[in-house]
């Protein structure tokens, strides 16, 4: 793919999250619109993961929660197999989005079902890049997200989410978990886990 269409893709995606109407504060207090602030997130995790990643993990990383504002957890039952309806309908919803943007610029459909697939994570611990994705995900969670959300959850729900999280992980994808600076109650949390 040339890098000026992966480019307008990437744009693309990006005018799409800016109509999130939920808001984020980043790093230096900036506000954003929430999924617009995470696709940039997932996009720079990426980078900082893997050299020079192919154009359709790309594409999928900043995809990863495009439009995810218009499908909320409250519409579906409460406890797990509603959560997992919910999560399973988003990756396709995500899918369906992104592929009607690849589709604008002519792109060939196998690439478009391979991002789509991403994703959908499917064939994730088979396909290396679902694989990979998955690790970016992680990453981007344990770095930015992840306090937040221990502060809002008992511990022991924090040390079970962190267990399942690491699983999820390649051995690449733990090791890079492991060099990221953690605030300090967080790194407590994720050493309590792993032990």
């Amino acid at each position: 793919m040339q890098q000026n269409i992966l480019n307008q893709v990437l744009n693309d995606i990006d005018q799409f999250n800016l109509n999130d109407p939920n808001r984020q504060f980043d790093e230096l207090g900036n506000v954003h619109p929430k999924e617009f602030l995470y696709g940039k997130r997932m996009s720079n995790c990426l980078h900082d993961f893997m050299l020079s990643p192919p154009a359709q993990l790309q594409i999928a990383a900043r995809a990863q929660h495009i439009g995810r504002w218009l499908s909320p957890r409250s519409d579906y039952p409460e406890g797990r197999a509603g959560y997992l309806k919910w999560r399973k309908d988003l990756g396709s919803k995500h899918a369906e989005l992104c592929a009607d943007i690849m589709r604008k610029y002519q792109l060939d459909e196998a690439q478009i079902e391979a991002t789509c697939s991403l994703l959908r994570k499917e064939k994730l611990k088979k396909n290396p890049l679902t694989q990979a994705l998955e690790d970016v995900i992680c990453l981007v969670f344990l770095k930015y997200y992840f306090l937040e959300f221990a502060n809002k959850h008992e511990q022991a729900k924090v040390i079970s989410i962190v267990q399942k999280t690491w699983a999820k992980m390649s051995a690449e994808g733990q090791k890079a978990a492991l060099e990221l600076e953690l605030p300090a109650p967080a790194l407590r949390l994720v050493e309590q886990a792993l032990a």
